[in-house]
């Protein structure tokens, strides 16, 4: 599996900025002077349907933030080519492999566009070039490491925790329309039911 698959961009720099400004002063109280700084390192990347943003035993070399579309992470066997959903990212949503981004290791994921998408993203030197410069970045940079710590210990402990009907419903809170989005079949898997189990779980409280 070799496919990534960049378009033309749509979105343009004024768009851009716009976005990256609205997003950056809700996550981290970054001032605009902050956030000046760091516009000309982020980039705009348009990815069709069934591309990737990053790929399997790759390093993640970029962190994005989503700003139309929607991706699944997921990790497929090698041996068995069995594919397992572990998280979605839609709008305004950061989108990365932490893990591989802030070691610079390769990837055990492959991140894919379940639909047209359209990010910006910074790459991880200059990312860490506006920490060293910058306190309140490094600020920036504490947030995102505890957000997608927070979401690793929330995807742990709801399958601890709770029942396929709780997942599939905090699933609901975080992604609304994603039902309406993607094939029920990924849905399943992120879930770890069956098809037909989700199916008796959404006739069950008609969703």
């Amino acid at each position: 599996m070799t496919k990534r698959i960049f378009a033309p961009i749509t979105t343009s720099m004024e768009e851009k900025n716009e976005i990256i400004t609205e997003h950056l002063r809700n996550f981290a109280a970054l001032s605009d002077k902050d956030i000046n700084e760091s516009l000309t390192f982020w980039k705009p990347r348009k990815i069709e349907k069934g591309g990737f943003f990053n790929m399997q035993s790759m390093v993640c070399n970029d962190l994005g933030l989503v700003v139309k579309g929607i991706f699944r992470i997921y990790y497929s066997d090698p041996k068995t080519e069995k594919e397992k959903n572990l998280f979605f990212f839609s709008e305004n949503q950061f989108v990365v492999s932490f893990r591989s981004f802030i070691s610079q290791n390769p990837c055990w994921y492959y991140i894919e566009a379940m639909e047209d998408s359209e990010i910006v993203f910074i790459s991880y030197k200059d990312l860490n070039s506006l920490y060293e410069k910058n306190p309140n970045w490094g600020k920036f940079g504490r947030l995102l490491a505890e957000l997608f710590f927070s979401y690793a210990q929330t995807r742990t402990e709801e399958f601890m925790f709770f029942s396929h009907e709780q997942r599939f419903l905090r699933l609901l809170e975080e992604h609304p329309n994603i039902i309406q989005r993607i094939p029920a079949y990924h849905i399943s898997s992120f879930l770890g039911i069956t098809n037909p189990s989700l199916s008796r779980i959404r006739k069950r409280i008609g969703r």
